[in-house]
């Protein structure tokens, strides 16, 4: 899976993507309202390691991440 966390611009607020090994999109997210798309595609257990590594990820950075 992979990670990538997208800078807002104006009033558009910053988003994170998680993708699949075929760079699928699994979800499309707030940075600040990760709950329910995480929930969503059953990683809701996961949420905290996720968000942590979402917070140390630069922006416009990819990232592989094993969930």
């Amino acid at each position: 899976m992979y990670v990538i966390k997208v800078k807002g611009v104006a009033k558009i607020p910053d988003y994170v993507q998680l993708r699949d090994d075929a760079f699928t999109l699994l979800a499309y997210f707030r940075v600040d309202r990760p709950d329910k798309s995480l929930d969503k595609i059953g990683l809701g257990d996961k949420a905290e390691y996720i968000m942590e590594i979402v917070r140390e990820l630069p922006f416009g950075q990819i990232k592989k991440i094993d969930v």
